[in-house]
């Protein structure tokens, strides 16, 4: 394999890479309403003679290079958040801007930059005939991963029926080989009170004050430690082996974490006691700790056992229809995910990045000093669609992806052209790294 090919290669699509991304962010494309971006994509894909290209009924846009049996898959989620507050944007999140380094817009760094640099990875492999025989190449454009992130490739892999070898998540990585993530899930509590008059509220029964109660031990989760003599054993005793048998990755992948993230209440005024109060709380999981595991820790809380029955711990469904109207549902439950280290999937990336590019990250003078002072192969901060492919499902998965973490649902979303053509080389390269 000639790897000076295949990055020249890549380079000579740059100008091509940065018209597609541009044309799929100029428009909005939120959760559940992605079309345009889903119509864009294909129509690029068609264009490169891609050998086939389908949209399935959830609205993923599904491109094959190759006809064989054996699958190497490519995922890009390119849906977006929103854009926030616009006044803290410097120029148009959709129109955007460009520079001879840099790309801005919303979603050119999460997660749209991914899917160009897949494509085209995938056009190189056919222009150098890269795909080694019996294999068949799959860059899929994802949706509804900000609202619910996994749900696309369940419906991939239980409707559309298709089950990959493994899967390259093109999420941002800064540059590194990610091969983990925390998982999370949604947690409901909801307490139960009895209203009265303000003027006399001995009379009731305030669940807004039980649920203070409830509040102080879920931060005692989050921040106590984990002592022998403390009552609330913290979140950080999954690092230690004496409470966790997995205690090695959980602490590759970072302790989890708790917090409230919403509150509702019942009230018939704002004179009278309070009969219900409700809270979201986001869960960040880490090796170890699964949703049973979760739900029991907060039913076991001292103030939620204190009023017994008056309260109910549950997890959150998601059933919002995507932008074809398809609705499938499933809990909010996203796993914990790690490929190992020695895995045939993370050498293979490995060997193929440092083929064409060595043995540290690279960026540009922005970036590079940063990412060089980190490991090559790393961790993801925050949640990707692994959380059913390799969390839900046991196909592996391993993330190297064009942009930052820190460009994440942040204003003024930018990305680099030298990593939508780092990230091209790497997927053109590693099929054949993985198959020799």
């Amino acid at each position: 394999m000639d790897y000076s090919k295949i990055n020249e290669a890549a380079q000579n699509y740059l100008e091509d890479m940065t018209r597609f991304l541009r044309a799929i962010v100029k428009n909005p494309g939120e959760s559940c309403d992605e079309k345009a971006h889903i119509d864009t994509i294909a129509a690029e894909m068609k264009k490169l003679d891609f050998d086939q290209v389908v949209i399935d009924p959830q609205g993923n846009v599904i491109g094959y290079m190759g006809t064989g049996d054996k699958i190497i898959a490519y995922d890009a989620h390119i849906d977006t958040v929103g854009i926030g507050n616009m006044e803290n944007w410097e120029f148009d999140p959709y129109e955007g801007y460009e520079t001879n380094e840099e790309i801005g817009g919303r979603g050119v760094s999460d997660q749209c930059g991914g899917i160009v640099s897949a494509v085209y990875g995938a056009r190189i492999m056919k222009d150098l005939d890269l795909i080694p025989e019996g294999c068949k190449i799959m860059v899929v454009g994802t949706v509804q991963e900000e609202d619910c992130d996994g749900l696309c490739w369940q419906y991939i892999i239980n409707e559309d029926k298709v089950r990959p070898e493994f899967v390259v998540s093109t999420e941002p990585t800064d540059g590194g080989i990610y091969r983990g993530q925390r998982g999370r899930m949604e947690i409901r509590v909801d307490v139960k009170g009895v209203s009265c008059h303000g003027s006399a509220p001995e009379r009731g029964d305030n669940a807004i004050y039980k649920m203070a109660d409830i509040l102080q031990d879920v931060r005692a989760l989050n921040e106590n430690d984990d002592a022998d003599e403390t009552e609330i054993k913290g979140l950080v005793k999954m690092l230690n082996p004496k409470y966790n048998p997995d205690w090695e990755e959980a602490r590759f992948l970072g302790r989890g974490t708790i917090t409230c993230s919403q509150i509702f209440y019942t009230s018939p005024s704002r004179c009278a006691v309070a009969d219900s109060c409700a809270v979201s709380l986001d869960r960040r999981m880490t090796f170890g700790e699964t949703w049973e595991s979760c739900l029991d820790e907060i039913r076991n809380l001292p103030s939620v056992k204190k009023y017994g029955d008056d309260v109910v711990v549950s997890m959150y469904n998601y059933d919002r229809p995507s932008y074809t109207g398809c609705v499938y549902e499933i809990e909010c439950y996203f796993p914990t995910w790690a490929i190992p280290k020695d895995h045939k999937v993370t050498k293979a990336l490995e060997d193929a990045y440092r083929n064409l590019y060595g043995e540290t990250r690279l960026g540009n003078a922005e970036t590079e000093e940063m990412r060089k002072s980190r490991p090559l192969t790393d961790k993801w901060t925050f949640s990707t669609n692994g959380v059913s492919i390799m969390g839900r499902n046991g196909i592996p998965c391993i993330g190297f992806g064009p942009g930052a973490e820190a460009q994440a649902h942040a204003p003024n979303e930018k990305t680099w052209k030298i990593d939508l053509v780092r990230c091209a080389a790497v997927y053109a390269a590693l099929p054949a790294s993985y198959c020799k």
